[in-house]
């Protein structure tokens, strides 16, 4: 029986529905549920960006893919029915549920230009004040030069007759279309009006416009005014540029990103079909880039939404819990010299991390500090504390991935800065992404006969102070000597020097990874057919890599039980014959499910390895990817025992079926929300 796969970019749309269905939660207060449905919003563009650009080259420009032009085509009207299906339930959200949450609660948020009498002349003089200044409206003349839509900006287009003093029966009215972007960069997306008997109003700037557009176009009367966005393709590949001027390879690229083609043009269901006609044709829009939205697009933007209440409205998060080991004691390094510490973000603070690295800067027998920067945070105390260390004396070296989508100009411009303090800067490898999340600290000793003593830093996240704040993610600090040396190597090869030593300990993607986790898969199918136990738990961010997922279907055949928890894409197809023992489980909740954990039972010896690896082609084929293995029984126990808290999630959680549908796990028993449960039981298991 051939195997089953669900199409890679169908399956993120069920993740991405689901991320919708949070909003939907009544038990979360409306601001959070406003959150998902920004996240939601702001994860769709960047689909449309990235993935959605591949299909048009598919079918437009002939290039090769996994698909046929056909099987193309195919797959992007079946992505633009379901985003279509999701839109409309998105709005049935905004409209019917969160809009009358507000109202509970005092705020109203305007949906028509019509404005209450009480606020009319606030909203003429913002208007004229704050807003006409910065219009520039445009017409639109379908066979002459026309202007430029640019990306992630919202216009509105104007269809008007022009006054006339006297009115002719025989004369023809014809229609003049005009177009004007929304000032984003003067104005913010959400006016504040005044208040009035206990209730706070608030308009979109969409509508201050719509109800002002007669003073833009004095000359004509307005007969329709409708919103669209154009979505432009930002992808591109630098993955086998040589080193050389690749810094300045990328940034030309990214600058040619606001000039893409277009990939979807979302417009407002309400226009008419003569209107949508008149612009397609104008700006050479084709049917299947074509995609209906509501009266308000970009509405990633809800995140800005005022809020004149208060805290009741929005998520309470608790407050990081400390590490009592490391609370103990001022130096982290001597910590580490006795045991190693796991740490669970955000659980626990990130500051930990960032001390570890403030430390190593201020030690004056540290020599050496090595670090991968993957997604570097706006103003980073990451970066701070490795300047830092650099203008105390010490070697500095930071592998910056200047391939990071989105984060290419943000990392280029860190690294300018490192470079400027004296650290060497190591740039993207050539046909590779370096993923792998590792710091490493060299330090002079007192012990004769271990004269430089070694610490570090393995993470499934980035070294991303703001990011460990929302992103659920693990890292472990330790001088284990075996991690140290094969870490050691890992820089060596990032450095372009030659390989020395095999990998025992860690698994990395290039070298052993793949070969190490077939063999575990293996030894569990082995386990099952000579009478014993076989379980493997899995949990990661994306499972598209086919190789990986036929062990998994052989492995489920031979009768081992599969867990998988998987946040984003997944194209093994449960409920199948060869797919009976595998179960998977997603998680959406307040923090983002980030980390990469691997427990496989090995006849009770139990393996857990923490990961910065997905198992997706990309990752174990084209990056640099690191795992770790736990040894302390301590951690490894604690890291299960969190994966079990997450399988028993029947109230965040749900399981994702044959059919892409995210079935919620609501049953009889005690309802379990995972990330509060751990919070819990971390609190607890740390004595706090």
């Amino acid at each position: 029986m051939p195997y089953k796969y669900f199409k890679r970019d169908i399956s993120w749309l069920s993740f991405n529905h689901r991320v919708l269905l949070e909003a939907k939660d009544e038990s979360l207060p409306v601001y959070e549920r406003i959150k998902f449905l920004s996240i939601y919003s702001s994860n769709l563009e960047e689909f449309y960006k990235i993935r959605v650009s591949g299909y048009h080259s598919s079918i437009l420009k002939n290039i090769s893919r996994d698909e046929s032009e056909e099987e193309a085509l195919q797959t992007l009207l079946e992505i633009n029915n379901k985003v279509t299906e999701q839109e409309k339930e998105y709005y049935r959200i905004f409209n019917d549920m969160i809009l009358p949450e507000l109202e509970k609660n005092n705020i109203i948020l305007y949906q028509t230009e019509k404005v209450e009498p009480f606020h009319r002349a606030f909203v003429e003089k913002y208007f004229n004040e704050e807003v006409f200044p910065f219009l520039q409206p445009m017409i639109i003349q379908k066979d002459d030069i026309h202007s430029f839509i640019q990306d992630d900006s919202i216009y509105q287009t104007i269809s008007l007759l022009k006054k006339r003093k006297k009115k002719s029966n025989a004369e023809k009215m014809a229609y003049t279309y005009a177009i004007m972007k929304i000032p984003y960069t003067r104005v913010p997306r959400f006016i504040e009006l005044p208040a009035l008997d206990g209730k706070y109003y608030i308009m979109f700037i969409d509508d201050v416009i719509k109800a002002n557009l007669q003073s833009v176009f004095p000359g004509y009367n307005i007969v329709d005014c409708y919103s669209i966005k154009i979505s432009r393709d930002a992808d591109f590949s630098l993955e086998n540029e040589d080193q050389k001027d690749i810094a300045e390879k990328i940034l030309r690229k990214v600058r040619k990103r606001k000039i893409g083609a277009v990939t979807r043009f979302q417009y407002d269901r309400d226009m008419p079909g003569y209107f949508l006609k008149y612009l397609c044709e104008t700006y050479e829009i084709e049917e299947e880039e074509l995609l209906k939205g509501g009266r308000y697009l970009n509405l990633a933007e809800l995140i800005k939404l005022p809020n004149p209440v208060g805290d009741k409205l929005r998520q309470k998060l608790p407050h990081p819990l400390r590490v009592p080991e490391l609370e103990n004691n001022t130096s982290i390094l001597s910590v580490l010299r006795k045991q190693d510490i796991l740490l669970h973000f955000p659980y626990q603070s990130f500051d930990y991390v960032l001390r570890f690295l403030l430390q190593s800067a201020f030690d004056p027998k540290v020599l050496e500090i090595k670090v991968t920067q993957y997604r570097v945070a706006e103003n980073s105390a990451v970066i701070n504390s490795l300047i830092s260390a650099a203008k105390n004396g010490k070697k500095v070296t930071v592998f910056v991935e200047l391939k990071a989508r989105f984060d290419e100009e943000n990392n280029y411009l860190s690294s300018e800065l490192m470079q400027q303090a004296g650290i060497k800067i190591i740039y993207s490898l050539p046909g590779l992404k370096v993923h792998a999340k590792l710091a490493y600290v060299r330090k002079r000793s007192n012990d004769p006969k271990e004269p430089v003593k070694g610490y570090a830093y393995l993470g499934t996240g980035n070294f991303n102070e703001k990011t460990a704040r929302i992103y659920s993610d693990k890292g472990l600090l330790t001088s284990n000597k075996e991690f140290i040396r094969e870490i050691d190597e890992v820089f060596r090869v990032l450095e372009g020097k030659p390989h020395m030593l095999e990998f025992k300990h860690l698994l990395i993607a290039q070298f052993n990874m793949v070969a190490e986790v077939n063999r575990m898969i293996e030894r569990e199918i082995e386990n099952v057919k000579n009478g014993r136990e076989g379980r493997i738990i899995l949990k990661m961010n994306s499972l598209e890599e086919k190789g990986m997922i036929n062990a998994l279907y052989r492995a489920s055949q031979a009768g081992v039980k599969i867990d998988l928890i998987l946040r984003g894409i997944c194209c093994l197809v449960p409920n199948q014959p060869y797919s009976q023992n595998i179960r998977i489980t997603r998680i959406v909740d307040t923090y983002l499910e980030h980390s990469r954990v691997w427990y496989f039972y090995n006849n009770g010896r139990e393996d857990v390895y923490l990961t910065s690896a997905d198992w997706m082609e990309r990752n174990l084929y084209r990056r640099i990817e690191a795992a770790f293995p736990i040894y302390s029984e301590k951690l490894k126990r604690e890291i299960i025992d969190i994966l079990l808290i997450q399988l028993q999630d029947n109230t965040s959680a749900v399981w994702l079926n044959e059919n892409l549908e995210n079935v919620f796990k609501h049953d009889d028993n005690p309802p379990v929300r995972a990330q509060r449960a751990t919070y819990e039981y971390l609190k607890q298991s740390t004595g706090q």
